[in-house]
């Protein structure tokens, strides 16, 4: 995203697993392989990987 605030240009962004990847991770009551459409046996070990959670990152132009 980009905005401008006080005559100054900022543009940020917001990174972080989510999406069909994060599913498993974000609702802990989907358990069985083919929950979340089959994303949770899909993505079942990147708990191993990452965490919850996300990083907004803002830089001025």
């Amino acid at each position: 995203n980009t905005y401008k605030h006080d005559g100054k240009q900022y543009i940020s962004i917001l990174s972080g697993v989510g999406g069909w990847a994060g599913i498993g991770m974000a609702i802990p009551s989907l358990e069985n392989d083919t929950d979340g459409l089959g994303a949770v046996g899909a993505y079942k070990s990147l708990s191993s990987w990452t965490n919850l959670g996300g990083v907004l990152s803002v830089f001025s132009l």
